[in-house]
This record gives structure tokens, C-alpha cells and sequence, in this order.
């Protein structure tokens, strides 16, 4: 064995372990059809479709395919009350998933339950799995992810649904991979990243193999922005403005030691600045939402800012960690149902898989450096289906520092991963996903070719 041939043996593909069978759901898109026909090829896959391109009714055919097919029975797990919205979705498309909350309660065909309720089941008893909103699994402590690791490790289809994760989060990549049976993140790691300097947290991926690594990525999950990116049209998936304010409040507390007020540097100097203005926020919000008559979705950090938002607007909700399951669900979904004018949260709890295009209005009370859970929160409004223009309004005191510059520049910084990466596995994602399946690429000639006579 040569250099180059080892070389080849390591990067090699992993083969699709899946069924050639089209999806049965007649109510698709046409880039929702060739991702879930994909998906069947493959097996174990990831859909990173980014937010509205219909990730849950791609999740759905996939499921009822693999149920059909491989007469087995299928659980899907998603976030706090998605599970409803899914069992309603199904059943527009003529698909019945069954809600169930521990092992007894399972029947045959399609089941789903949230991700919380992992330890009540029997995962070795389904033949197929799809996780909704599947980035989640990063946030959960290691003896989550390992349960979901071994609970499944005999499933043959799996399939992993999340907007398209931040191109250089590889850890998210990592979890993924290692799920689906790909490789571990460690191999991952290995074999494209070395260590960035003399941190060893920190892992950079290898300039001569940036290439390989996407291209490796690309083919076991499918990482789409727009259905334009397989070549479909997707004129339809453009969304009204989004527009954003900053509304920032003046302080006039001064550290000890310190003249006047400055900025804060650290993160607990961060906190302690949120601590102290949080009171003023509150109120500052509270009137453009009470002289507002429209449905707002309010996103704070602390328990009492959310206090002090539930004293000072009349007609809010709260979903609350504490409160129970049921008082969870039942208050997300009337909020989606427009019952609810004023619901809020945190984006822990309720900032995922969530639809609330019902919405239009938001507001954060408290804002972390997390671009990542400000992106989500924001698309719980701002995603496919979403008819008006997005108004996010985010409050925070002028010793926090220019919060939303700071998570706009992660945004922008983010869109160019972005389309550096897919100028990089456009054509190797549409490989895979379309293959040899795509009608208009196959060659079927019609006409005898003619030797020109000067030849």
C-alpha cells in the first residue's frame, strides 16, 4: 500500500446503509423530497437545513418511509412542547405519530416524545429514530448524550434535524458524526484539527484539509441555506425585513474605585451591570409592549427580570423552568394559536423547534453573548410562513456594552462561513442528495451524433 492510497483509505466515505425507497408523502417540496429520499439512501444521516425549509415535515416522511418500509417502529425526540406541533403537522399530511411519555404508552408504527423523557424508554425496541432540533444535544450534560449514544447504537436509520450549526462549531459537527455512527469526535478531531496554538481546547482545522473536511461532511449530512442551493427554486422562501433596535439605558451607577460609569469588561462584570439596571429595563419594556396592542414574544435571562415583566404588563404569560410539563406545553401552544398575547421565557426553554410565526413582535429584556441561542429565539418568528415584516427589540444598560453590535458582527461573521462553505460542498452536497436521481442531469440522447466531414 502506497502514501497516497493510505491517504484515500482514510478519507474514505462511509456507504449508504439505507433502503432505496421513495418517501410516501405526497405533500412536499420538491428539495423536501430529494433531502428525504436522501436520507432513506443513507440510513443514518443529518439534515442541517437551514430554519422554514421544512425540516419537520422532512422528519415526518422519513419516519413514516422507514415505518412502512421496514415494518419497525419509529420515536422521534424534539424540545419541550415541539412534539404537539409535530403530531399536528403529521396529520395534515396524512401521517399519525403518536404523543407518548414513557415506554408503556408506545404503539406500533410512529411515536415521539421530548428529549427529557429519554430515560422512561426502551431504545433498543425501535428499528428507526429522528431528533428534531437535534443541535440540542450539544447543551445536554455528557450522561444524556451517552444514553442517546448507546440507547441507539443498533438502530440502522437515524436521522438528525437542525438549522445549518455554525460552520465553525465543530464540536456540534463532532456530537453529530459520532451519533450517527460516522466517526467519533475524537477521530474527527484527529484526523482534520490540530491544536491552535498552545491551548489544547482550542482546534483548527488544517488549511490543506479544509477541502477533505467538508467534502467528508457533505457526505453524510446535507447542509442547505435555500432550495436553490440543490437547484430548486426557492423565490418562495424569501422572508420580509427583519429589523432590529437597540434600546440602550443610562445608568448613572459607578463602581467602587471608579469615577464614573464604564463599560463592563468581563463577564461578571456583565452580569453585575444586568443586575443593576434590571429594573429600568423591565419598566422600559413594559411600555412599548402595554401601549402596543400586538402579540409579543418577551426573552429575558433571569427569573426576576421576568418577575418584574409579569408585575408591570397586566395580560402577560410566563413559562417557567419550574412549572410543570403539562402547564409548559399547554401555555407554549396557546401562544402559537394566538391565545396568549404576551408570553415570556427563556430561550433555553422555549428558544427551539418552536413555530410562533403568529408573531411578530419581540422583545429581549436580557441578552447573553450567545449568538447561537439569539439566532434561534429570533427564528422562532422569523422562519418560512412568517407573512409581516420582524420587529426585535433588545434593552440593556449602556455599562453592558453594545450588545446587539456585538451579536450583529457574530451574525455577519457567521453569513460569511456560510457562504464560503457552500460555495465549498454546493456541488458535492447536490452529489449526494440528487445523485444519479436527478432527471434533468440524466443523459438520454435523442439524436444520432453526426462526424462533421472534415474529420
Amino acid at each position: 500500500m502506497d502514501y497516497q492510497e493510505f491517504i484515500n483509505r482514510k478519507l474514505a466515505h462511509i456507504p449508504p446503509s439505507g433502503i432505496d425507497k421513495k418517501c410516501r408523502v405526497k405533500e412536499l417540496f420538491p428539495h423536501q423530497r430529494a433531502l428525504v429520499n436522501w436520507s432513506l439512501r443513507r440510513g443514518r444521516s443529518a439534515n442541517f437545513s437551514g430554519t422554514g425549509l421544512g425540516k419537520m415535515r422532512m422528519e415526518i416522511a422519513y419516519a413514516d418511509a422507514v415505518s412502512h418500509y421496514q415494518k419497525t417502529d419509529v420515536i422521534g425526540l424534539c424540545p419541550l412542547a415541539v412534539a404537539a406541533q409535530i403530531v399536528e403537522e403529521a396529520a395534515k399530511i396524512g401521517v399519525t405519530i403518536h404523543h407518548v411519555h414513557d415506554d408503556s404508552e408506545v404503539k406500533p408504527g410512529i411515536n415521539i416524545t421530548n428529549y427529557d423523557r429519554l430515560h422512561k424508554f426502551d431504545l433498543e425496541r425501535f428499528g428507526g429514530m429522528f431528533g428534531d432540533e437535534s443541535g440540542i444535544i450539544k447543551h445536554h450534560d455528557s450522561k444524556t448524550f451517552d444514553a442517546m449514544v448507546t440507547g441507539f447504537a443498533k438502530t440502522p436509520f437515524k436521522l438528525l434535524a437542525t438549522a445549518t450549526p455554525s460552520p465553525n462549531d465543530f464540536t456540534e459537527l463532532g456530537t453529530h458524526a459520532e451519533f450517527l455512527g460516522i466517526r467519533s469526535k475524537s477521530e474527527m478531531l484527529a484526523e482534520f484539527f490540530v491544536h491552535d496554538g498552545g491551548e489544547t481546547q482550542k482546534w483548527r482545522l488544517k488549511g490543506h484539509a479544509r477541502q477533505s473536511f467538508w467534502k467528508w461532511v457533505s457526505s453524510w449530512a446535507a447542509m442547505v441555506r435555500n432550495p436553490a442551493d440543490l437547484g430548486f427554486d426557492g423565490s418562495m422562501y424569501k422572508l420580509p425585513p427583519l429589523h432590529t433596535y437597540q434600546h440602550t439605558i443610562t445608568t448613572d451607577h459607578v463602581s467602587q474605585g471608579q469615577l464614573c460609569a464604564i463599560e463592563a469588561q468581563t463577564l461578571m462584570e456583565r452580569k453585575q451591570a444586568r443586575k443593576k439596571s434590571l429594573f429600568i429595563r423591565a419598566e422600559e419594556c413594559a411600555k412599548l409592549i402595554n401601549e402596543s396592542n400586538e402579540i409579543w414574544l418577551v426573552w429575558c435571562e433571569l427569573n426576576q427580570e421576568a418577575d418584574e415583566l409579569k408585575r408591570l404588563i397586566p395580560d402577560a404569560i410566563e413559562v417557567r423552568g419550574s412549572d410543570k410539563e403539562e402547564v409548559k406545553e399547554k401555555r407554549l401552544l396557546d401562544f402559537a394559536k394566538g391565545r396568549i398575547r404576551v408570553l415570556i421565557s427563556k430561550s433555553k426553554i422555549a428558544g427551539w423547534g418552536l413555530n410562533f410565526q403568529v408573531c411578530n413582535h419581540m422583545a429581549f429584556i436580557g441578552v447573553t453573548d450567545s449568538f447561537e441561542s439569539y439566532y434561534q429565539s429570533v427564528r422562532r418568528c422569523y422562519r418560512f410562513g412568517q407573512s409581516k415584516p420582524v420587529h426585535v427589540h433588545v434593552f440593556s444598560a449602556d455599562t453592558e456594552g453594545a450588545v446587539l453590535t456585538n451579536l450583529t458582527r457574530k451574525e455577519k461573521e457567521s453569513e460569511l462561513m456560510a457562504d464560503e462553505l457552500t460555495a465549498i460542498v454546493s456541488e458535492s452536497v447536490k452529489n449526494e442528495v440528487l445523485g444519479v436521481n436527478k432527471e434533468s442531469n440524466l443523459y438520454i440522447p435523442s439524436q444520432k451524433l453526426i462526424i462533421p466531414s472534415f474529420l
